[in-house]
């Protein structure tokens, strides 16, 4: 869903064709290579998009040599659409680095209901971290599996501070407009 927010993010902007977003989300940093992010499956995603009426072939530029270029515009289904993916995005995502391309394309939805999804997650977080730390004093741990114990607890309590802290500190910025 990301690469095709992706794409009809950037469709809202200016009519575009495949290959020079792949481009641009390749330079000056590899953005497609970290992803991976192949020009097959960017180009199975416009044909996706288009098969579902979200976006539209509007022109072929034709180059001596070159292959086509297929230009593309984003339809009035595809704006309609756009709001609705990027919601879905934020309340499917399992962690911040699954809402980036949402967080790119805030400017497409409305905040304040970007932020109610963001607070119903944190609480759920919240709630979580409350049930799950409230076992360590309900759980005997025999001497041999202490130091494991430890070391378990350490890891699940940091990540799930580290989670609350980073939620908690994404929806500030989002109700300031920073993000």
């Amino acid at each position: 869903m990301s690469i095709q927010i992706f794409i009809l993010s950037k469709l809202m902007e200016d009519n575009n064709y495949p290959y020079k977003l792949k481009k641009q989300i390749s330079e000056p940093i590899p953005l497609d290579r970290l992803a991976g992010l192949t020009e097959s499956k960017l180009y199975y995603h416009f044909d996706s998009l288009a098969k579902k009426g979200l976006i539209e072939s509007i022109e072929i530029i034709k180059e001596e040599n070159r292959p086509d270029k297929q230009v593309f515009a984003i339809t009035a289904k595809g704006q309609e659409e756009l709001p609705k993916m990027i919601y879905k995005l934020f309340e499917n995502a399992d962690s911040i680095s699954d809402m980036v391309v949402g967080l790119a394309n805030i400017k497409y939805v409305e905040r304040q209901k970007v932020v109610e999804i963001l607070e119903k997650k944190l609480t759920n977080i919240k709630q979580r971290w409350e049930e799950v730390s409230g076992y360590e004093e309900k759980v005997e741990v025999d001497k041999a599996q202490e130091k494991f114990s430890e070391f378990m607890l350490g890891y699940v309590s940091t990540k799930a501070e580290h989670t609350i802290y980073w939620l908690e500190e994404l929806i500030k910025r989002v109700k300031q407009g920073e993000i």
